[in-house]
């Protein structure tokens, strides 16, 4: 169960997901990872400690920064995770696109293909919460949240996105077995 593994997190923007996450669980990750260079001025300010790990992390740099028995969770990290890691961790990736209705939302910034589609109308936004495997963003999905989309721009589908995304993941860390604390 996950309750009784460590939990380690992933980004590659802010990290700020992981700080509302950990506010509102009471409890932070017992690891945070990060390819962001040491003294990025944009890692947000609730991020007290993080390793670094290089832009492309190899399999060896991923096995040198996480636990055996290490529950990962990635927020807005942007590195596809080598297959030998996907199958020896237990890996799960909050994807700011509804895949379940739309998927053509895989891969990179779904927000942007969202609000500057002129083709097709994408009546609801969502995220997916799916267990890492192999293919990029292939895993079976485990959670969703959706909406109407009443949103115009990348800035305000991005921000209801986050919203969104928070609570996914408070109701997927702390529901049934899915419990880390």
């Amino acid at each position: 169960m996950i309750r009784d593994k460590h939990w380690t997190a992933f980004f590659s923007h802010t990290g700020s997901e992981i700080v509302n996450i950990s506010n509102k669980l009471g409890r932070t990750p017992d690891a945070i990872i990060t390819n962001k260079p040491p003294g990025s001025d944009d890692i947000h300010e609730g991020i007290q400690e993080s390793t670094y790990v290089p832009n492309r992390p190899s399999v060896v740099d991923y096995r040198g920064v996480l636990q055996s028995d290490t529950v990962v969770t990635l927020h807005g990290y942007m590195r596809i995770i080598p297959p030998e890691i996907c199958d020896e961790y237990e890996i799960y990736n909050l994807h700011p696109g509804l895949i379940t209705k739309y998927p053509e939302l895989k891969g990179a910034d779904p927000q942007k293909k969202v609000a500057e589609s002129v083709i097709k109308e994408y009546d609801h936004i969502g995220c997916v919460i799916h267990k890492v495997t192999s293919g990029v963003d292939e895993g079976p999905v485990l959670a969703e949240s959706s909406t109407r989309n009443n949103y115009s721009g990348v800035n305000s589908i991005s921000c209801k996105l986050h919203e969104m995304a928070t609570s996914l993941w408070l109701e997927f860390l702390t529901c049934n077995d899915k419990n880390i604390s």
